[in-house]
């Protein structure tokens, strides 16, 4: 694997560490769980460890793969567990406390609002007389930050033509994670087709997290969908996501809301 490759891959895999320590910690809140809460933290220990000391070194894709499954699998249990069906929405920078942050809203019912920016803080779940249950740190979060790295700046300071021009690219050129990438903009629906990902396995790994699936997406959509809601400050849904094994192409189809 070539040293670009190999650097991108173990910062992929750090970033994936200490979003997963983040999840693991707002859950122990939710259970008041002190076990939940000191492995959370061990994990965001060792990845500000790895993040400083060893950020070059290559870490098998395994590794990713049994994290980012870790991580679909907490999301799917919190949403069974509190019986949730709505789509998740990609919140916009306008509804967060930290614009640079990155916050998927799971609403109680479709007709929810969405939470206003001091909703949105560090708490797992939100005020009840909202209506809203659970605010969740989205499984692409660390990769999309890395996009960010890439492009060299925030997507909060792109537009939705930008995104349509140099995401790919990034995706294709820059960071090697994909043969070809198209994104394709009709109204209020964004599609983008990928080929020949390197992400494949690990997004396969939702298929066992269906709830994970359908209302938040896999590693590389849910990605995509937190620049797109940055860029286009609207919030964002993933409305679909398909594989074709024969062609290894993938097609996630977005909608961007008013709100």
């Amino acid at each position: 694997m070539p040293e670009p490759k190999r650097k991108n891959f173990s910062r992929i895999i750090i970033f994936t560490m200490l979003s997963l320590g983040v999840v693991i910690v707002a859950t122990s809140a939710f259970y008041s769980s002190t076990y939940l809460a000191l492995l959370g933290v061990a994990i965001i220990f060792w990845g500000v460890i790895l993040l400083y000391v060893t950020p070059s070194k290559h870490v098998p894709l395994t590794l990713l793969n049994a994290s980012a499954e870790a991580t679909s699998a907490n999301i799917e249990r919190l949403i069974s567990e509190l019986n949730l069906s709505e789509k998740g929405v990609y919140l916009p920078p306008k509804n967060l406390k930290n614009t640079e942050s990155s916050l998927i809203f799971i609403p109680k019912t479709s007709k929810t609002p969405l939470p206003q920016p001091e909703e949105t803080n560090e708490k797992l779940l939100s005020n009840e007389k909202t209506g809203a249950l659970i605010y969740v740190t989205p499984p692409g979060w660390a990769l999309s930050r890395l996009f960010e790295e890439e492009l060299g700046f925030s997507f909060t300071k792109t537009d939705l033509n930008q995104i349509q021009t140099k995401l790919p690219k990034i995706l294709v050129e820059g960071m090697e994670l994909a043969e070809k990438a198209e994104i394709q903009i009709q109204g209020n629906t964004v599609t983008v087709e990928i080929t020949g990902s390197v992400l494949d396995e690990i997004c396969r790994q939702t298929d066992s997290q269906p709830k994970t699936h359908k209302q938040v997406g896999c590693f590389l959509s849910s990605a995509i969908a937190c620049a797109l809601a940055k860029s286009t400050g609207k919030p964002v849904t993933i409305q679909n996501e398909t594989r074709n094994q024969e062609t290894k192409t993938t097609q996630i189809e977005y909608e961007m809301l008013e709100g």
